[in-house]
């Protein structure tokens, strides 16, 4: 199987990896919230005709691996997953609008982006057991103390 994927009038391989945080870099994102996070993103993704390959929602931030065809701005693509991911986690969540802080935003401005050349697997890797380093830091950090 080919790497590349077909569009009309197109032959395209456009793989990008994205990370982006909550407001305030919260460690908000745990139990049922990563998981509508989570769903919400391969939702949206799908309804813009792109294709998640490795998704990981840490406790406060996401990494993304996902395929976007050419005819999709990544702008355009970040914006909608962060937009709507918030509308819908506000929704579902409500006494996080409670808090002051928030100000009815649920993410940080920004993001990081990255394009994905032959370097993909080993991309692809680093997304999917970034959680398990985290954790072993963590478990590290408080033996230590």
């Amino acid at each position: 199987m080919s790497r590349f994927r077909k569009l009309s009038q197109t032959i395209w391989h456009c793989q990008y990896h994205i990370v982006w945080v909550p407001k305030y870099k919260y460690r908000i994102l745990r139990g049922p919230v990563a998981v509508e996070v989570n769903n919400c993103i391969r939702a949206f993704s799908e309804q813009k005709g792109c294709e998640v390959v490795e998704l990981n929602v840490q406790i406060d931030h996401v990494h993304l691996l996902a395929m976007v065809p050419p005819k999709v701005s990544i702008s355009d693509y970040v914006g909608t997953l962060k937009g709507r991911t918030a509308i819908r986690v506000f929704n579902r969540f409500r006494k996080l609008k409670e808090k002051p802080y928030w100000g009815n935003k649920f993410w940080a401005r920004g993001y990081c982006v990255d394009t994905v050349g032959l370097d993909a697997e080993m991309i692809q890797k680093y997304v999917k057991y970034q959680q398990e380093k985290e954790q072993v830091a963590e478990q590290r950090d408080l033996f230590n103390r």
